[in-house]
């Protein structure tokens, strides 16, 4: 089994090649900038150095041109406020080096020896700079002015400018050390901090990873923190993105264990309405089989009607009770009814009058609105189904109330819904028994059962009445107090047949 990685390992991971990359980033920066800086601030020193150069190269060629036959002469060196190590030379038409000097700081001009003056020679007089190397005294930036025939070089050193850039080439690089190091420091800190909410996603991984997958884990799974789930950020989105697994993986679990469960239930009820089933059957069986058994005797005193009227009843109630169960199988199978027009109004004031013929103890009312006879009170469905589900609520209650009781069967008729209730005023169902009236073979005790031969029936009318309405995409409740209880159902009026699934309403079979 795979074990799952430390806490924290890989954001840290993440962290160490964020740093190494933004690092890698930052000198890559600095060592192309650096170098390109040095090379800016040089041009810049130069440029100011050749423009010191051509001023003296001016000043020099205005003093030579007052003594302009003599291109030996350098007096203009002898006044003051020279640059120190100024270096000045004259030039004969060919371009040849007649005199050069160069001014000390402190003494005045030194001439310059024959050697040093060759490192003088080719410079034009145009006004362009040049770089020689003069030996003794360093490298200048000399450049030449011809007005009238006089030529006059000047130069200057070149060193300060050498070490000034190197200067400066030292404190950028020290500065650039210096801000690579806040830099990376800032970066860490960054950086950690925005991974900071990655490190707790990790956490909540590793520890979901270990929890327990069976029935004996924790009830509910860890959660990242709704601070670190916005989604302003990857390591939101992620954390987000973790929590909607995380309840999906919930989901499943409560949707297995449901179904778990539900598949346990059903047994259950299998096994019970099995062994109710059979309860159930054996009863009138056991009558027959005693009834056949007297009349094979044929004892007296022995009245075969009698007899036969008890097996007929037997066998109805035998028949009735199988009818029911296979209409329940059917229903637990998922079969769709039949879909056909039913006239509700119709369907109820014909099971009232047959709960009337057949019980005159009991006070049978009807109440219609005033539109059920139009095309208002359709619904689509199977006829016989629901007829059955109205007279087994019927029937409920005559089973269960005692002669003298008024029984209201009353329909209701709105934009959304068909609402059949049937109500009475007898003894009520006793609260406990309120939760599973519709179970199978549930019964009613002996405050709701009436007394007498053939009194209360096979606890399966009122499951039929639920298992029909559900078919049929409606629902029923009850309401019980003693005095008052009543049975609801509702159903979703008529949906666009074609001609032949209609079934007359009850204004048109009047």
């Amino acid at each position: 089994m795979n074990t799952p990685p430390a806490t924290g390992s890989r954001p840290r991971a993440l962290r160490t090649r964020l740093l190494l990359l933004i690092g890698a980033v930052l000198v890559a920066v600095c060592a192309a900038l650096a170098p390109v800086a040095f090379l800016v601030q040089r041009a810049l020193l130069l440029d100011d150095l050749d423009g010191r150069v051509m001023d003296a190269a001016e000043h020099g060629l205005a003093e030579a041109s007052l003594r302009p036959d003599d291109d030996r002469d350098l007096t203009f060196l002898d006044g003051k406020g020279h640059p120190a190590g100024l270096l000045a030379a004259r030039l004969d038409a060919r371009g040849t080096v007649t005199a050069a000097a160069v001014t000390g700081p402190d003494a005045g001009p030194r001439p310059l020896t024959d050697g040093r003056r060759t490192a003088l020679h080719g410079i034009a007089p145009d006004g362009s700079p040049h770089t020689r190397t003069v030996p003794g005294l360093g490298t200048y930036r000399v450049t030449g002015l011809d007005a009238s025939g006089v030529r006059v070089l000047a130069g200057l050193p070149v060193d300060d400018v050498q070490d000034l850039t190197g200067r400066l080439a030292v404190a950028e690089a020290a500065l650039g050390v210096t801000g690579l190091v806040v830099a990376g420091c800032a970066c860490a800190v960054v950086v950690g901090r925005q991974l900071r909410p990655l490190d707790r996603v990790a956490a909540t991984a590793a520890e979901v990873a270990r929890a327990p997958l069976g029935r004996d884990r924790p009830a509910g799974l860890p959660r990242v923190p709704e601070a670190d789930t916005g989604p302003g950020s990857e390591a939101g989105q992620v954390g987000a993105a973790l929590n909607r697994l995380i309840d999906h993986a919930e989901s499943s679990r409560a949707a297995r264990h449901r179904d778990e469960e539900r598949v346990r239930r059903s047994e259950e009820r299998m096994r019970r309405f099995l062994a109710d089933a059979g309860h159930e059957l054996r009863t009138p069986l056991a009558s027959i089989a005693g009834y056949a058994e007297l009349m094979n005797r044929g004892t007296a005193p022995f009245d075969p009607a009698l007899a036969w009227r008890r097996v007929s009843a037997e066998s109805a109630r035998m028949a009735g009770l199988v009818e029911d169960l296979m209409l329940l199988a059917r229903m637990d199978e998922g079969r769709p009814p039949r879909s056909a027009e039913v006239d509700l109004a119709a369907l109820v004031a014909e099971a009232v009058w047959e709960a009337r013929a057949a019980d005159p103890d009991r006070t049978w009312r009807l109440a219609l609105p005033l539109d059920a006879l139009d095309a208002s009170a359709l619904v689509t469905g199977d006829e016989p189904g629901l007829r059955k589900a109205v007279a087994n609520l019927l029937a409920n209650a005559r089973l269960h109330t005692s002669p003298g009781t008024t029984v209201v069967a009353e329909l209701e008729v709105d934009a959304e819904l068909r609402v059949i209730r049937v109500r009475d005023d007898g003894p009520g169902i006793p609260p406990h028994l309120l939760a599973t009236v519709f179970d199978r073979f549930t019964r009613a005790d002996a405050s709701r059962a009436r007394s007498g031969p053939g009194a209360g029936g096979s606890g399966l009318g009122l499951a039929v009445v639920e298992a029909i309405v559900h078919a049929h995409g409606g629902r029923v409740r009850v309401d019980s107090v003693p005095g008052h209880t009543e049975f609801t159902v509702e159903l979703p009026p008529r949906t666009e047949l074609p001609s032949e699934g209609r079934v007359l309403g009850l204004s048109e079979q009047r």
